[in-house]
């Protein structure tokens, strides 16, 4: 019987007793294991389908869909490809989930605020909202505002003028509003809005940087204006207002013409915003709180008002504290405008993974499309705002 030699011995103890040489081991056997389990799910996945003679590739992309989309601002025809009726969904679901986060900040911000409000009446009201509204489920809410609110709205001979303009009409069919129709000098007018918010953020950049370097508060409310506003609005005119309005009109037993938006789609916005928003006042109200007291105390020994002083002092130190916890904010309300198929709205997975699938059966490709969409939005959520996360921080010498 053989025996290891000393030096060996010697070689495999220095092996078991080295951390780096240890760490580098199960590195490499947690990284065999994770191959050796994606192989075996490829290969089981694979072997499954052949049994039950599924369909497998992504080919069927290429096929008409032959289905109608209720509502999408793309120039969708049933005779369009199931990848076009994948980008209907995607961008269906952007503009849901983008106008959602904006909204849901900005009344986060409201309510987180008034929860800190010296009025007691305030104070409770934002209490109140949050507590009833964070502690509702997301689903309930969206049945709630489908058929409680929009889907109980006037027929359309009875529609609502909101603020008394008879352009702006609401009833149980969705909301109608004007349709922009750009013209063939238009462009240039984007372009100045670029330039003019590029100007802006010079400026704000500028007049910052003075007041490190100085103390003096450079007033930049007017000149963003201008270059955001001013600039544009000058181009417009200077090109002939190259832009028409299609107006909604009442024609037989429906509105026609202009843009619409369904009450499906209402009725989630509506949902995501207000149940989101309670969560960001949360959050808002954390971070203001994070900030200490004599922060507040010594802007008002300086003079500076209230409004100043939250938006000059408050704020900007809080964001450290509300930014972290917005990302996740953010992504859930993305994944979370998925429960729109619930009252019907075409999102991505009711026109992709519902109805795109139920006709080409596809199931394993059309659920790793949705999945790869969702996810590489959330990444993208959470890249961007940790970029800006990292900017606002502390910066250490």
């Amino acid at each position: 019987m053989s025996e290891r030699s000393p030096q060996s011995a010697k070689g495999f103890d220095a092996f078991i007793n080295d951390e780096r040489y240890r760490s580098v081991f199960y590195q490499i056997l947690v990284f065999g294991l994770f191959i050796w389990a994606v192989f075996s799910l490829i290969d089981n996945t694979q072997t499954n389908m052949a049994s039950r003679k599924m369909a497998s590739g992504f080919d069927f992309l290429k096929n008409t869909a032959g289905f109608a989309i209720a509502w999408t601002p793309l120039d969708y025809k049933p005779q369009d490809s199931y990848l076009f009726v994948y980008w209907v969904g995607v961008v269906n679901t952007l503009l849901l989930a983008g106008i959602s986060i904006v909204l849901a900040t900005i009344v986060g911000f409201i309510v987180g605020v008034m929860r800190l409000a010296q009025n007691w009446l305030v104070a409770q009201i934002a209490a109140w909202y949050v507590e009833v509204l964070r502690n509702t489920p997301l689903l309930l809410q969206i049945i709630f505002w489908y058929l409680g609110a929009f889907a109980n709205l006037p027929r359309p001979k009875q529609s609502l003028e909101l603020f008394g303009i008879d352009w702006l009409i609401l009833n149980n069919r969705g909301l109608y509003v004007p349709k922009p129709e750009m013209l063939e000098l238009f462009w240039m007018t984007g372009v100045a809005l670029v330039v003019g918010i590029i100007l802006a953020l010079w400026l704000n950049r500028r007049a910052t940087k003075k007041q490190q370097e100085t103390g003096e508060y450079v007033k930049t409310l007017l000149p963003t204006l201008l270059a955001v506003f001013g600039l544009p609005m000058i181009t417009f005119f200077m090109t002939g207002m190259p832009l028409d309005w299609d107006l909604p009109a009442l024609k037989g037993f429906n509105y026609r013409g202009g843009g619409s938006i369904l009450p499906a789609m209402l009725a989630v916005m509506v949902a995501l915003v207000v149940y989101h928003s309670a969560y960001a006042a949360e959050m808002v109200r954390a971070g203001i709180m994070s900030v200490n007291k004599g922060q507040t105390e010594a802007a008002a020994s300086l003079g500076l008002k209230q409004s100043f002083v939250m938006r000059l002092v408050i704020i900007p130190q809080a964001m450290r504290a509300i930014v972290p916890p917005m990302i996740s904010l953010w992504m859930n309300v993305v994944k979370n405008s998925s429960l729109a198929i619930a009252i019907g709205f075409p999102d991505l997975v009711s026109v992709f993974m519902q109805t795109s699938l139920n006709q080409s059966g596809h199931a394993v490709e059309i659920v790793a499309m949705v999945m790869a969409f969702y996810m590489t939005v959330s990444l993208t959520i959470s890249a961007c705002l940790n970029v800006y996360n990292n900017k606002i921080q502390i910066q250490e010498r």
